[in-house]
């Protein structure tokens, strides 16, 4: 039955993946030691180099953060914040929290006009969108309590890359092309990422980023003081003074990263470890699985209208909890237990029309209604520690600006936070009272960093970048594994569904479905969204120990780590040893 159920995967895969987004899927690639998954393959082998001269996955990812911030400069980060979920060679594990927040002066209406309405475009573009950074204080937290190796050997990699520079891959040149009119507005940012003549880098041609180098050096000798407390947070709280932000340097100095306990559920058999408030990633992952896991999903098939119907009847009632009831946990009391109890996924189905649509707006709580460019990697070392960061600048190059002096983008954090209940945010997002801006407040996050382990072992380490849809593209690679049998590869890059409650829409990635399954949704009652030609969902990055896929992990026959980057990744690799 598992065969004929797999091999019934495999046509439908081969009738999804048409058209030049979803060719057939490359092999995972293998690796008996060490493997590093990341969206930028310069940084995926400098993480791979730390492990072979003796580091640990946590140093590897640091190492790797860093790497990013210079390699990857629309969402790789030391200007931004995210989350890194670590699970540890005993299955002991825990979570660091270095997500940006809210500056002190930061006050519940700063978004609002006089008459109480969102200002177009104030939570997005320039200084008044910066959240406090918190990659630095993260990536010196982890080394300090979980690394091996010095500051200086982790950071060297990046600053070299910064000073002296990378040739540009077609991947690494069409992200500064696409976004060289936004980078212009900001004096700064165009000197750094365009040429002389206002023209963006193309490949073959050399970034050098001389004062990113500047600024990475003086953190790998003086710590994250460096950062917080020394001539970086100045250049940055000038900056944003003269050019109308509310960065102070209290806010650099307060800055502390939380480490807090993961997010815990159990899914047919395998044990989910994930993101906490104030992410709320790992609790509707696994309020979605727990509701899921009551129906036959693996009988049903990949892409088939009652597999659709049931995901995305899960997704619109998790995301109601999502967007009405969590926030940073210092200032809300999030319904942990209630989210993850299987009782309570029992009463979500037992509301699950069988054949017809639900309507979100009969979910509606009392008193409601008052980009994606993040990047995540995957990391497993040896001795079998993972790691899962997500960390992001949010919008493609964040704020879009540059303390001039510092070479550091800043995020535009701040659009994370509920403007005004009732008003979706650059995701699409209606959230609720519970995300409203508040002095040091952490805003909502979707980010999933998850690790799955079965029988005490790490199995899968997953996550994806992608806004609101970072939930769901991590849940369906999960699902895809365990459920439709696919190797590590085929599950990231197999097309995407999403539903967010609001609005009221079934968005389809190009491809994702055929048109007879389309029909019967539509005849069920659904509104969908096919995306065009180009638009992609997020840059899935993934580790399978074991062996590629179940079957083969089942059989026992496969190599140890085996790793891939989504095909929607241009500058992405996974590299192992």
């Amino acid at each position: 039955m598992l065969e004929m159920r797999r091999a019934a995967t495999a046509v439908v895969l081969s009738v999804f993946f048409v058209g030049e987004a979803f060719a057939a899927s490359p092999a995972p690639v293998k690796a008996e030691n060490g493997m590093v998954v990341t969206a930028q393959h310069l940084a995926s082998r400098i993480g791979v180099d730390v492990m072979k001269q003796g580091g640990n996955a946590v140093d590897a990812a640091v190492a790797v953060g860093y790497a990013l911030a210079v390699a990857y400069p629309s969402a790789g980060n030391i200007g931004g914040g995210g989350f890194m979920t670590i699970r540890f060679k005993d299955g002991s594990s825990t979570f660091l929290d270095f997500r940006e927040r809210a500056p002190l002066a930061a006050t519940k209406t700063m978004y609002l006009d006089k008459d109480g309405k969102p200002v177009e475009g104030l939570s997005l573009d320039g200084y008044l969108a910066v959240g406090v950074p918190g990659s630095v204080a993260g990536f010196e937290m982890a080394r300090e309590k979980y690394g091996s190796k010095t500051r200086a050997e982790l950071m060297a990699p990046a600053v070299k890359l910064a000073r002296e520079g990378f040739v540009l891959n077609q991947g690494d040149a069409d992200m500064l092309a696409r976004n060289a009119k936004r980078l212009a507005k900001d004096k700064a940012a165009a000197q750094i990422f365009l040429k002389a003549d206002g023209k963006p880098y193309a490949m073959g041609e050399t970034l050098v980023q001389a004062d990113l180098g500047a600024a990475l050096a003086s953190i790998s000798e003086k710590g994250a003081d460096a950062f917080y407390k020394g001539d970086i947070a100045d250049k940055i709280v000038k900056a944003s003074s003269e050019q109308g932000g509310i960065l102070a340097k209290a806010d650099f100095e307060l800055y502390s990263v939380r480490e807090l306990a993961p997010v815990t559920c159990s899914y047919r058999g395998y044990d989910i470890v994930s993101s906490p408030p104030p992410s709320s990633g790992g609790l509707i992952i696994c309020e979605i699985l727990n509701v899921l896991e009551g129906y036959p999903i693996s009988y049903l098939g990949f892409g088939s209208a009652e597999t659709v119907h049931l995901m995305v009847e899960a997704m619109r009632f998790a995301y109601v909890d999502r967007n009405s009831a969590l926030g940073d946990p210092a200032f809300v009391e999030n319904p942990v237990a209630k989210l993850t109890d299987k009782a309570y996924a029992a009463e979500i189905r037992s509301k699950i029309d069988k054949y017809h649509a639900g309507v979100s707006k009969d979910l509606m709580p009392k008193g409601f209604g008052e980009s994606t460019e993040t990047t995540h990697y995957s990391i497993v070392d040896k001795d079998g520690n993972a790691v899962a960061v997500t960390y992001t600048l949010n919008g493609n190059f964040g704020a879009g600006v540059v303390a001039p002096g510092t070479g550091i983008l800043l995020n535009n954090e701040m659009d994370d936070f509920t403007q005004k209940p009732g008003v979706p945010n650059l995701y699409g997002l209606v959230q609720g009272e519970a995300n409203a801006v508040a002095p040091k407040k952490t805003p909502l996050s979707s980010m999933s960093p998850t690790i799955v382990s079965k029988d005490g072992k790490v199995f899968m380490v997953i996550g994806s970048p992608g806004g609101s849809r970072i939930i769901t593209i991590t849940l369906e690679a999960i699902i895809n594994v365990i459920d439709h049998g696919m190797n590590i590869r085929e599950a990231i890059d197999a097309p995407r569904v999403h539903h967010q409650w609001l609005p009221d829409t079934v968005y389809i990635e190009a491809n994702g479905l055929s048109p007879d399954t389309q029909k019967i949704l539509a005849g069920m009652g659904y509104k969908l969204d096919m995306a065009g030609p180009g638009k992609t969902w997020g840059q899935a990055a993934g580790i399978l120990v074991g062996g590629a896929s179940l079957s083969e992990i089942e059989k026992g026959g496969g190599a140890r780590l085996n790793g891939a980057i989504d095909s929607r990744a241009q500058a992405g690799e996974a590299v192992g040893y």
